[in-house]
């Protein structure tokens, strides 16, 4: 793995645009626009590595399933912050029930320079993005910059693969929906699921359009309508599931949910057995389950413990996006234990590439590796300054 620097495209923003990046800039504190989509230098790995990598993959999400059985089993649902008992209960048929219920994708963020085995920084398998630029203008990036070569980019096949195999488990009467939050002011959320939307039909699902806000509730007929109050009976949010069940309309999620043999009136995508992974109390157990891992980073919920002193920590909270909230702790300082529940992660900085910090973004459709996408940073805290850069196998 190596960094390269390189002349960006004449016209780049607007190819950019037209195949779906329609957020390829992002104004700063200062109000200076800076590029998000950055092809002034791209990565190289080799195919061995990228297989290496695809295998490690594949190894943290059967560990993350099996981290998620013993907090069933368990009854661990208050280390993740999950309090009420209902939403409990929903969460732990659904993962019962799984087989039933229909998944579609996930992404890992990972520490690797290239050097030695990849670490996990943490999972997003309820609401992840950067699925985009991932998956359609790296790839063309590649075919118009390195015509013949290859990159670690099978998203949108196994996208397409991974509706049409569960399409089965699609309640009748009624399209899929797809919705996202109109409070998104980039576009960044709204493009994913437009991209979701058009594998799902390429699939051959009926879709449909709806934005959160927009979901209205029929109290007659006790059910989600559209704005043509026809009832929802599928639908994929872009809309994380502690929002869903805390939220005004959450007694009618829960009243309504259905988690696999249409024991309810509208299944949700990604279903609800994904709050197990989007935790960062998820990063303790996996530890606790599988000490000493050579893809894991040690980390605890009680505090810092033995970090403090010795690699440095990471705070984070259990829930977050963008690297919001999270705080760190150099080896030597007092350990500090935060009022709001965190997951203390070892210290790992983020390998410097030319001064950039960067993180890995590995994709899982299904159970199996999908992709790459890199995400660079001038900090130690991937944030929502970050860049893309796209990558090529040589």
């Amino acid at each position: 793995m190596h960094r390269r620097t390189t002349d960006p495209r004449p016209d780049w923003q607007r190819t950019v645009e037209a195949q779906g990046l329609v957020y390829p800039l992002t104004r700063h504190p200062d109000g200076v626009l800076r590029p998000y989509w950055d092809e002034s230098a791209y990565y190289v790995f080799t195919l061995a590595e990228v297989e290496a990598l695809e295998g490690t993959v594949e190894e943290l999400h059967r560990m993350c399933l099996a981290a998620a059985a013993h907090i069933v089993e368990t009854d661990r649902f208050a280390d993740l912050g999950i309090t009420d008992p209902r939403v409990a209960r929903a969460v732990a048929e659904a993962w019962h029930r799984r087989a039933e219920l229909p998944t579609v994708y996930g992404r890992f963020d990972l520490r690797y320079d290239g050097t030695g085995p990849a670490k996990l920084l943490e999972y997003n398998a309820d609401t992840p993005t950067s699925l985009v630029e991932a998956a359609s203008p790296q790839w063309f990036w590649m075919e118009e910059r390195f015509p013949g070569a290859d990159q670690w980019n099978s998203l949108h096949e196994r996208l397409v693969a991974a509706w049409r195999k569960q399409s089965p488990l699609l309640p009748p009467g009624g399209p899929l929906y797809f919705a996202h939050s109109s409070a998104d002011e980039l576009g960044e959320d709204l493009m994913t699921v437009a991209y979701l939307k058009e594998t799902a039909e390429q699939a051959g699902l009926d879709t449909d359009w709806i934005s959160m806000e927009e979901i209205g509730w029929d109290p007659l007929s006790g059910r989600f309508v559209d704005n043509r109050l026809r009832f929802i009976r599928s639908c994929f949010k872009l809309y994380p599931w502690e929002w869903l069940t805390t939220d005004r309309f959450a007694d009618h999620v829960l009243d309504t949910l259905d988690n696999g043999g249409g024991s309810g009136s509208t299944l949700w995508i990604e279903p609800a057995w994904k709050m197990l992974l989007s935790n960062k109390a998820l990063l303790a157990v996996l530890w606790e389950l599988y000490p000493g891992h050579p893809n894991l980073l040690p980390a605890h919920l009680d505090g810092p413990r033995e970090l403090a002193g010795t690699t440095g920590y990471v705070a984070k909270p259990l829930l977050g996006r963008e690297g919001a909230g999270v705080t760190v702790h150099e080896p030597g300082a007092a350990p500090a234990v935060r009022d709001e529940p965190c997951c203390y992660q070892e210290l790992a900085p983020l390998p410097a590439f030319d001064g950039n910090h960067v993180v890995l973004g590995a994709w899982v459709v299904g159970d199996e590796s999908a992709g790459l996408g890199i995400r660079e940073s001038s900090g130690l805290i991937t944030d929502e300054y970050a860049r893309f850069l796209p990558h090529v196998i040589l």
